[in-house]
């Protein structure tokens, strides 16, 4: 396949990147060029996501775009929007493949047959059952920045009632444990310093695994690799924050002192009605329990506001959970409809207008919070631990353990490099450093 050339656009969540990623090593050990998808290309793939209206709304958006460049370009789809809505990619004109959550490999030989063959005067549609669809063999050797994403899991068995994830990805499957062992060698081998550990559920890795491999057990191991750096892990329901698992990770010398955390919101009435699985204080305890172990250690959130019924005090006990919780950095995000949840049938759902003005509230709650732990760290003059990402405008770019931005002025790049850095100002956003020493 040599002489073809390949574009890549991927929308929504790490573990989507990942995937991307492992597709786009495939593709290139089949002699393919992968280019910049803003390029002309052969072929592109399109990696989509349905979390809201508007990932879907970006998903045909991006299909369209691709085809307007050449119109004799193979178009592949996969991804969440591809498997809950096939019908709908299909119909665009030009698409030549859709497939689901579970095959997404496939594209690959799919591509091949396309080229030998020719476009598809309709789409090939092909989205297998998830129902029994077992975890998906792929991999990656390759990192473009400082860190590399891990897929360790997939699916999820939550019934929150405003999303469409489970019927998107499926049951819980994890990644056989030697399996996310040896993938986490070869990168670090491969010179990756830092490694994110990302699922659709990331806490519920090995539930379906025997021999007691859960994810505790998955990080003990990975920090017994030899030359490991840094290791994050994707979003996490706060009840997998128990004692056990707080006490079996507090000593490990690679756990990065910093959680993203799914709350969704603080208020208990809202959480009830969304159907998660704890209420504003047992996540409350999850994040203190974790701060007595690591006392340096840093929260990020997601937060949903306008959910149907959410009142005023619903929306000030999400705002009060903020400040409590101390959150570095809080994505907030309006609640979505999604057809067929059991919340987009809910009575009192919530005008855009006021959606708009809780995002706009809550993320000024979270600049304030973030200034408040920048003002701490230069107050003491913090000496902090920087792994560089990026350089721009004779500046380098990079984040210390705990996930604070960090930039320092620099005559050249320092792409991977480790540095000591002393915080000595910040804008509300970043931190700015002198460098210490390397």
């Amino acid at each position: 396949m040599k002489g073809y050339s390949v574009g890549i656009l991927t929308l929504g969540c790490k573990v989507n990147q990942y995937e991307s990623e492992a597709i786009s090593e495939a593709l290139e050990s089949r002699g393919f060029e992968i280019r910049s998808s803003s390029e002309r290309c052969d072929a592109y793939v399109i990696n989509t996501c349905t979390v809201t209206a508007e990932s879907d709304r970006k998903a045909r958006q991006m299909i369209r775009r691709v085809m307007s460049k050449d119109e004799n370009a193979y178009i592949l789809v996969t991804g969440c929007y591809a498997q809950i809505s096939p019908d709908a990619v299909a119909a665009i004109k030009g698409v030549d493949y859709v497939c689901g959550s579970s095959n997404k490999m496939s594209i690959v030989d799919k591509l091949c047959y396309l080229i030998e063959n020719g476009k598809n005067e309709t789409a090939e549609v092909c989205i297998p059952s998830l129902e029994d669809a077992p975890f998906e063999c792929m991999s990656i050797k390759k990192f473009e920045r400082t860190r590399a994403y891990v897929k360790i899991e997939d699916g999820c068995e939550s019934k929150c009632t405003y999303c469409t994830i489970p019927k998107a990805r499926g049951l819980i499957r994890s990644k056989p444990f030697s399996d996310v062992v040896n993938e986490v060698k070869a990168l670090v081998t491969g010179g990756c310093y830092e490694v994110v550990l990302t699922g659709i559920e990331t806490g519920s890795y090995g539930d379906d695994l025997e021999n007691g491999e859960d994810l505790a057990s998955l990080l003990c191991e990975i920090d017994k690799i030899d030359g490991i750096g840094r290791v994050r892990l994707g979003s996490l329901d706060p009840t997998v924050i128990k004692p056990d698992f707080v006490e079996r990770i507090k000593g490990l010398r690679s756990i990065a002192p910093h959680f993203h955390l799914s709350l969704q919101s603080g208020s208990d009435k809202v959480l009830a009605r969304m159907k998660r699985k704890y209420n504003s204080e047992q996540a409350m305890r999850s994040i203190q329990r974790l701060r007595d172990a690591m006392p340096d250690v840093k929260f990020t959130t997601d937060i949903i506001v306008g959910f149907p019924g959410e009142t005023e005090e619903d929306f000030e006990a999400s705002c009060d959970f903020a400040r409590r919780a101390g959150f570095l950095m809080i994505h907030a995000f309006p609640y979505s409809k999604r057809k067929g949840t059991p919340a987009a049938e809910m009575k009192d759902q919530i005008p855009e207008n006021i959606k708009k003005e809780r995002v706009h509230i809550l993320g000024e709650i979270g600049k304030d919070i973030r200034r408040e732990i920048f003002d701490s760290a230069i107050e003491i003059e913090r000496e902090v631990e920087v792994l560089f990402e990026t350089y721009a405008d004779g500046y380098v770019y990079g984040h210390t353990a705990d996930f604070i931005e960090v930039k320092v002025k620099s005559d050249r790049a320092m792409h991977g490099e480790l540095a000591i850095v002393k915080l000595v100002s910040h804008d509300g956003n970043i931190c700015v450093g002198t460098l210490i020493k390397k």
